[in-house]
């Protein structure tokens, strides 16, 4: 199983952004992660400064840390192209339905994956997928 290090996650999207901003051919995953960065310039700023590799992002100042929240696009859209959790599908189908718009879904399902890893890590206990296919399904019933 890939898990990267904080360092490798960081390096990937600065990375694809620079390549991407200098026309260079993309990875497909690269494309995926510059079509999530593309929704965000809130988070363009951050990925053309290299300083950002070594920068904390303390939710207690207020701020997102824009590598966690585009990682967790990344996440998200390899989840749906497998169906695993088994039903995340479904579910981010019926959140598009009812929000209209891709990016919302998204984010909706985000909250309930960032839940999901916040609670194993909090309990140190492995991801309850059953747990995040029920927020999902509480977000839009049907």
């Amino acid at each position: 199983m890939f898990n990267p290090s904080r360092d490798q996650v960081r390096r990937f999207f600065l990375d694809a952004w620079r390549a991407w901003r200098e026309q260079r051919p993309l990875e497909p995953m690269q494309a995926l992660a510059v079509e999530h960065v593309a929704r965000h310039p809130e988070y363009h700023r951050w990925l053309e400064d290299e300083d950002a590799l070594d920068r904390d992002f303390p939710p207690e100042a207020g701020e997102t840390n824009p590598f966690l929240h585009l990682a967790l696009h990344l996440s998200i859209s390899e989840q749906l192209s497998i169906d695993q959790p088994p039903g995340v599908k479904g579910a981010y189908q019926r959140l598009l339905e009812r929000l209209d718009d891709e990016h919302d879904a998204q984010h909706a399902v985000m909250d309930c994956l960032a839940e999901m890893i916040w609670q194993a890590q909090r309990h140190n206990r492995p991801p309850d997928t059953v747990a995040y296919i029920e927020c999902l399904n509480a977000k839009c019933p049907g």
